[in-house]
């Protein structure tokens, strides 16, 4: 309700006279035609959960800039990951297949070379393509995948190069802060760290702000296809803006002082009990951590906005599609809980903007959930790519032209060690070291349906069943309490049937 009055006076001066009478109990609208090779500026955080802009719901939190791009596009309200952690969620995002389906099934996994993403798909060489920012897909720093221009930012991954990578070589954000007179604080390289204090200047959201704007003005006359994803909110969880927020204006969340029973998985015990001793376990930390963690994703909007002001100076908005999401969310505070790595929504849910210039008149939120393993085949539609690809997931374009919901159902997967266990030698007071073990090499499978169930099935641990529409902080596990086992049953089966049909050979715990 308050998103469509606070877009009003954008749809009375855009849209006026595009809405036609309705027939047949369909809209026929008038729409501007597909530019003949859309540009593609695809903007992604890194660690942003859905609840950080007004368009799902935070008004509190500053991000003028992505709130007026909101305004201007389709927000998807529930959009969900495919694995809530980074590499496997990026190997999904660029590529359209599950982290099964790459072999991306924990963090610091290579991308095989012969797997394509978006741009080798598509396939089309008059495309000026660039990436830029954190990949995390294996060989950080150089070019691949179709992209023609690399801007790297990261140097902490040079232990997963490929034996033929130099492992001496470093970052494009590296040799700026030599060229701007800064000293490596780890002798070789800077950490993430003494990057997140320096002056917003000097910082890396706005480097790729700059470098996004200079490849902009290089390619005004050709398509292009630009990936900038931002480190930022990701963790050390401070940076320049940690003022910008006032932590006792901060607003826990509705399930911050939840206790994770017996009935709930062992990982998250520990984990919960880890984030309490790293973060503090008091009201006033996690305000001050949330307060910290807006500011970043302030910094990214501020970049965001100057980013998109300069695709709009240059006459570039109308032919470009704009997609901003993140690769998974964060606890943040909920269940008491920081970091991802588990199914949880807050961690598994996060913002899906998508402008699409030409279908301006079918603007809407898009209700229902859906998934990140969608973005690939919707782009390429969007695009005007005409070859077919055998990819798991759909397009979604036919809900932007229409009203209806999303109406499918959504899975998301965890995998073994995906660095979500952090063991200490002897284990701790809530598990042994053996019994850690086994937790950590755990798989699990999730669905969430349209009628509002979460199910989690896994091979080692506790299940999970949450009514997501009676309890959205999912605070009740309802998988042991005896009520529920026919929805346990119907739900068990439309994950056994989409493991069929993706080729997941794991085996999960059925009743």
């Amino acid at each position: 309700m308050n998103r469509a009055i606070s877009r009003r006076k954008f749809l009375k001066t855009s849209l006026a006279g595009a809405l036609t009478t309705a027939l047949m109990g369909g809209n026929c609208m008038k729409t501007s035609s597909r530019p003949s090779k859309p540009n593609l500026l695809f903007i992604w955080t890194d660690e942003q959960r859905a609840d950080t802009m007004a368009a799902y719901g935070n008004h509190k939190i500053h991000t003028p800039n992505l709130n007026r791009l909101a305004e201007e596009s389709f927000v998807f309200e529930r959009a969900y990951v495919t694995q809530p952690v980074c590499t496997p969620s990026r190997s999904s995002v660029m590529t359209g297949l599950w982290p099964h389906q790459t072999g991306c099934v924990k963090n610091n996994v290579p991308l095989p070379l012969n797997i394509p993403c978006l741009p080798e798909l598509l396939n089309d060489p008059s495309y000026r393509t660039a990436y830029m920012g954190k990949w995390h897909l294996g060989d950080e720093i150089f070019p691949q995948h179709g992209f023609q221009e690399w801007v790297s930012i990261e140097d902490g991954y040079f232990h997963y190069y490929r034996p033929e990578r130099n492992k001496n070589a470093r970052s494009d954000y590296y040799h700026f802060l030599l060229k701007n007179g800064y000293q490596p604080d780890l002798g070789d390289r800077f950490s993430r760290k003494f990057a997140a204090r320096l002056p917003i200047e000097y910082g890396k959201p706005k480097f790729l702000e700059k470098k996004a704007c200079e490849f902009l003005r290089r390619n005004v006359n050709q398509p292009f296809i630009l990936y900038i994803n931002f480190l930022e909110p990701h963790m050390p969880f401070f940076g320049p803006l940690d003022n910008e927020h006032d932590p006792y204006e901060i607003d826990l969340p509705g399930n911050f002082a939840d206790p994770l029973d017996e009935t709930e998985p062992l990982r998250y015990r520990v984990n919960r009990e880890r984030h309490q001793v790293v973060y503090g376990p008091s009201e006033k930390k996690y305000r001050q951590l949330i307060a910290r963690y807006y500011g970043l994703v302030s910094l990214v909007d501020r970049c965001v906005g100057n980013i998109l002001h300069t695709l709009e100076e240059l006459g570039l908005k109308e032919n470009t599609i704009v997609v901003y999401t993140s690769d998974h969310g964060d606890m943040m505070g909920s269940h008491h809980m920081v970091e991802k790595s588990v199914m949880f929504e807050e961690a598994v849910r996060v913002p899906l903007i998508l402008r699409v210039p030409w279908l301006k008149p079918y603007i809407r939120n898009v209700h229902g959930a859906v998934s990140h393993i969608d973005l690939v085949p919707t782009l390429l539609e969007l695009m005007g790519c005409k070859k077919y690809y055998k990819l798991p997931g759909k397009s979604l374009v036919h809900l932007l032209k229409s009203n209806q919901d999303a109406m499918d159902d959504v899975f998301i997967e965890w995998n073994p060690d995906s660095g979500a266990l952090k063991i200490k030698k002897g284990g701790t007071k809530l598990a042994s070291q053996e019994e850690l073990e086994k937790v950590r090499n755990e798989h699990s499978r999730a669905v969430i349906t349209p009628d509002g169930w979460k199910l989690c099935l896994s091979d080692v641990e506790k299940c999970l069943l949450y009514n997501l529409k009676d309890d959205p902080g999912e605070t009740t596990n309802l998988f042991y309490t005896g009520n529920y086992d026919d929805i346990i049953r119907r739900l068990s089966k439309k994950i056994r049937d989409w493991q069929i049909r993706v080729h997941d050979p794991v085996e999960l715990k059925m009743i």
